[in-house]
């Protein structure tokens, strides 16, 4: 059996959080608020794609954004294309 490798695209999934938020009418500053951040820099690399939420930064949006994390995340082609994951 081969290794499966998961690999999540951070330009991607910052653009889907981005179209996220936008949809649920939320501002960079909205989140920073809810999220408990002194400063918004996080959320702004996360939406260009320079960083990746933490895990429990990805649980938080998941539930603002009443979605799953992995409706949050982009996985690679490889992954989508060899059907690994659902």
């Amino acid at each position: 059996m081969e290794p499966i490798y998961l690999s999540i695209e951070p330009e991607k999934t910052g653009k889907k959080i981005k179209k996220l938020l936008d949809a649920s009418g939320y501002t960079v500053r909205d989140v920073q608020r809810l999220m408990g951040f002194n400063n918004p820099q996080a959320i702004y690399k996360w939406l260009s794609g320079k960083s990746l939420p933490s895990i429990d930064n990805f649980v938080i949006l998941s539930r603002l954004l009443h979605t799953s994390i992995d409706n949050l995340r982009k996985r690679s082609v490889l992954a989508e294309r060899a059907n690994l994951l659902p």
